[in-house]
């Protein structure tokens, strides 16, 4: 792939990263919660992809995804464990409210994910737009 694709393709899974935080801020203001974990999931999974790729790291699945940046970004001090906490957070609480009866994520989680997924975003960017 040419630079200028890869660069394109990192810009656009950024650009998802914005519009998935947005969307679960739109869930959020209407009280679907699991809606909102499940964007806020995305948002996070969009710019650590973007991340990855950047770097050239493959990752074909969710789970390697996670893996991949605690191995490559976390361990090595790069980024706080508090973001691969995250990440693993947020993609239980996407499992649970999309597959799981009975469960509902709340007001004060999504209140407090939303602020720390959109951190995350931000520090990813910044990572990025420094190499």
């Amino acid at each position: 792939m040419k630079e200028d694709e890869k660069q394109a393709y990192v810009l656009y899974r950024l650009e998802s990263a914005h519009k998935a935080l947005a969307a679960a801020k739109a869930c959020a203001d209407i009280g679907l919660w699991n809606s909102a974990m499940n964007r806020l999931y995305y948002a996070v999974y969009y710019a650590v992809s973007a991340l990855l790729f950047i770097n050239d790291i493959q990752a074909k699945t969710h789970s390697a995804t996670k893996s991949q940046f605690a191995q490559y970004f976390v361990k090595t001090g790069i980024f706080d464990q508090k973001y691969s906490r995250l990440l693993a957070i947020l993609y239980d609480g996407r499992q649970k409210g999309d597959y799981e009866d009975f469960f509902e994520a709340d007001k004060e989680t999504i209140q407090i994910y939303s602020v720390s997924a959109k951190e995350m975003i931000e520090a990813i960017e910044s990572k990025i737009k420094s190499e």
